[in-house]
């Protein structure tokens, strides 16, 4: 199971990548096909996303998955 501090990481950083695009939560989550609780759950670190989620997230932000990922250690 991953730990805490590295969820809380990629949350950091799905919420980062998600405001520089002007999206809300509820928006990233329609493009993404979550539900935006779930986004919100997955930003503060509170669940722990599947890879296809993870690869999901970083297309729907136009980003490289070692973008969301970079920050954990």
């Amino acid at each position: 199971m991953a730990d805490k501090d590295d969820l809380i990481a990629l949350g950091r950083e799905i919420r980062r990548h998600r405001k520089a695009l002007g999206l809300s939560q509820e928006a990233l989550a329609e493009r993404a096909g979550l539900h935006r609780n779930y986004v919100g759950f997955l930003e503060r670190g509170e669940r722990n996303p599947s890879a296809t989620t993870i690869f999901g997230l970083a297309r729907t932000l136009g980003v490289r998955v070692a973008e969301l990922v970079a920050t954990v250690e």
